[in-house]
């Protein structure tokens, strides 16, 4: 068991908003256990900004697109620091070159056997995984390394006054919201137009006002405008909001409805139910963490279809590839799962 004077821990995961989101609830349970503890958090740039206002973590920002001078510069950052505990959270070739960067008197690790891209030249010590973890408990590993208390997960995640009023001046004043968040990094990911359109006049049939929302991208805008436009009577947020705004957002909504996307997760943390759309990738590894019993999961047929193979004849974390496994998620798929979160959480 470690001493409670650990002064010092770095945390090192740059990214993405998904995974961030779950390693929010790992860093603050060693927040609980080391109150005293200094915490640096070695971050990416747009994950920096939605992490902004999280309490008695200092933020040291790895830019990637300043290629070899984002290294020299996080030197610069660290420089005269030495950690107690280096927990290196991620296994990209980038993060493990900033993990060299970084002086720490442990550096902990994923395991040997899930390490790749050099992961375990950079650490001195191994986490130890359950046999299928998610990938929120492959980062609770880290806390309990520490010997923090991972029985009961939780995320503080503040919201800033200013966001909440951004919000509420921008959504309709009705207690029923449902917010799509309809585009994924790969477009393969999406479920398809016709499907949101349907579900989206679907849920207004059923009291709900719906709003899209969405990353900045041409093709998440012009998915939401196209949805929008056969919707009529919808928000559309897309590319419209920052970060924070987003989070307001999502924490105002009744419900999300989102395929494997980075808002799904921010929703996830806020408490705020997810119906999760999955096809290419094991939800029980990377769905909403809370909310995995609300999942349309297609992922075991997808994985028939293109390997003929069935999940548990897989490598963990293997996914499913082809740009029409999502089709086969059917509009009363959908209604069906949403009924139950209405019935449920008493929409």
């Amino acid at each position: 068991m470690l001493q409670p004077d650990v002064q010092s821990i770095c945390i090192l995961r740059l990214s993405a908003i998904g995974d961030v989101c779950n390693a929010i609830a790992a860093v603050q349970a060693i927040q609980r256990r080391y109150p005293n503890a200094k915490i640096t958090w070695i971050i990416g740039k747009i994950e920096r900004q939605l992490l902004q206002n999280l309490p008695g973590i200092r933020f040291v920002v790895f830019d990637k697109s300043q290629g070899w001078r984002a290294y020299r510069q996080l030197k610069r950052d660290l420089a005269g620091q030495t950690f107690d505990y280096l927990l290196h959270m991620q296994l990209a070739f980038r993060a493990n070159l900033a993990a060299l960067c970084v002086n720490a008197r442990v550096k902990v690790g994923f395991p040997k056997h899930h390490a790749k891209e050099l992961h375990s030249l950079v650490v001195n010590q191994h986490v130890d995984f359950p046999e299928h973890p998610h990938v929120l408990d492959g980062f609770a590993a880290f806390a309990k390394f520490l010997d923090a208390d991972i029985q009961t997960l939780q995320w503080h995640l503040p919201i800033q006054a200013d966001d909440q009023q951004w919000a509420k001046a921008h959504l309709p004043d009705n207690a029923k919201l449902l917010v799509l968040s309809p585009s994924a990094s790969k477009q393969e990911r999406n479920w398809t137009t016709e499907g949101y359109i349907a579900i989206g006049r679907w849920a207004i049939q059923q009291g709900f006002d719906v709003v899209l929302c969405g990353g900045p991208g041409a093709h998440e805008k012009a998915l939401a405008s196209t949805i929008a436009e056969q919707l009529q009577s919808c928000t559309d947020l897309t590319g419209k909001t920052t970060l924070q705004q987003m989070l307001a957002v999502l924490k105002q909504a009744s419900v999300v409805i989102a395929p494997d996307t980075g808002p799904a997760h921010m929703a996830n943390a806020l408490g705020t139910p997810v119906v999760g759309l999955y096809a290419h990738s094991n939800p029980q590894r990377t769905g909403p963490y809370r909310y995995q019993q609300y999942v349309v999961n297609y992922y075991p047929l997808a994985l028939q279809q293109t390997l003929g193979k069935r999940p548990d004849e897989v490598r963990w974390g293997t996914r499913a590839k082809g740009e029409t496994l999502m089709h086969n998620i059917t509009v009363d798929d959908v209604k069906t799962m949403l009924t139950r979160v209405i019935e449920e959480q008493q929409l």
